[in-house]
Parts: structure tokens; sequence; C-alpha cells
């Protein structure tokens, strides 16, 4: 299992916000499945102000490269993808058109130096 952190920015308008959160109550069912076929085996979004933070557990076999190929050959997750572009913006640091960042982990109680 790996586990990864990622971050992204909404744009800061609470209507925008309150539909972004409302359209993740009920995503579609493609949308799960897609993430659950990347090998994706646990995701929890999380939120404070417009700042998202997305905790990841993956499938050993995982890589965003093939999360990426498999994303950009289905067309039902590019509609999904462009409707939240319209709630989201890039954070700041992120490439141009990067949307989720993936953090580097600073510490862990768990592991010892």
């Amino acid at each position: 299992m790996k586990r990864y952190c990622l971050a992204l920015d909404l744009k800061d308008d609470p209507a925008l916000i309150a539909e972004y959160e409302q359209r993740h109550q009920a995503i579609w069912p493609e949308i799960r499945q897609s993430i659950l076929d990347a090998g994706i085996t646990v995701m929890d979004i999380y939120r404070f102000g417009n700042r998202l933070f997305m905790i990841m557990e993956t499938e050993d076999s995982f890589s965003f490269e093939k999360k990426a190929a498999m994303d950009k050959a289905n067309p039902t997750v590019q509609e999904w993808e462009q409707l939240m572009w319209q709630y989201q913006q890039e954070i700041p640091g992120a490439q141009p058109g990067e949307k989720w960042v993936v953090m580097d982990r600073m510490f862990s109680l768990q592991e010892k130096d």
C-alpha cells in the first residue's frame, strides 16, 4: 500500500464551494469506478476555507502516470474534470494547468531517524 497527500484550492466563493461539496456527495458512478480501477483503495478529501487536502491510499502498482492515461482515455472522466475545474484554481506553486499537487511528507510519528 502507498499513501499520498495532495492539495488544491477552490475558488474563494462560498456559493461555488457549497456547490462543489454538494457535487461530491453524489459523484457519478463512472467516476467512482475509474478511481477504483486506477488502484486507489481509499480517498478522503478535507476542506479548510478554500483549501482542499486529499489523502489517497493505493495498491502498490498505482502510478500517477497510469491514472492520467486512463483518465485521458475516459470521456466521462474528462467531462467530470472539466466540470470540477469551474470550482477549482491552481494552488500557489503548482505548474500551469496542474490541479492536485502531491505534498511531501516532512514528519512521521511512526518512523524513527
